[in-house]
């Protein structure tokens, strides 16, 4: 049974910078279906906003490019509800509606930031915890 995961921007961000590490095998992995990604339109705007930046060496065209593969791979949530505020940072509520939607796990270096996410049932994990869930080598 494939895992559900809404991923974190900043997971996105750390694998886009480099080629090394958890979070880009993690990118990597989304070809093999090996999870169930999930994104809301917030999200996606937010791994816009974020990446276009300039936080990586990647040419506008080319984060459109990583985000339009995301969305072609990932489930469209639509959230219908809102429960502001609860997380530590307001910013990202949005990705605990989402994963509480999903019914999925949190992927971010941020595990501190929705410590309150277990209140809704939500797994929260880096992504190198997640790879050893999937018995995948980071």
């Amino acid at each position: 049974m494939k895992t559900d995961i809404v991923l974190d921007t900043n997971v996105l961000v750390t694998a886009l910078k480099s080629s090394r590490g958890a979070s880009f095998r993690l990118l990597s992995l989304v070809e093999h279906d090996l999870f169930t990604l999930h994104v809301s339109t917030p999200l996606v705007t937010e791994y816009e906003a974020v990446l276009k930046r300039g936080l990586t060496s990647l040419l506008a065209e080319e984060i459109d490019d990583v985000i339009d593969y995301l969305c072609s791979k990932a489930v469209l949530d639509k959230i219908f509800y809102l429960w502001r505020p609860v997380l530590k940072d307001p910013d990202d509520d949005f990705v605990l509606e989402l994963a509480v939607k999903a019914n999925a796990t949190i992927v971010t270096w941020s595990v501190a930031d929705f410590k309150r996410a277990a209140r809704f049932g939500v797994d929260v994990m880096t992504p190198r915890e997640f790879l050893a869930t999937l018995e995948v080598q980071p």
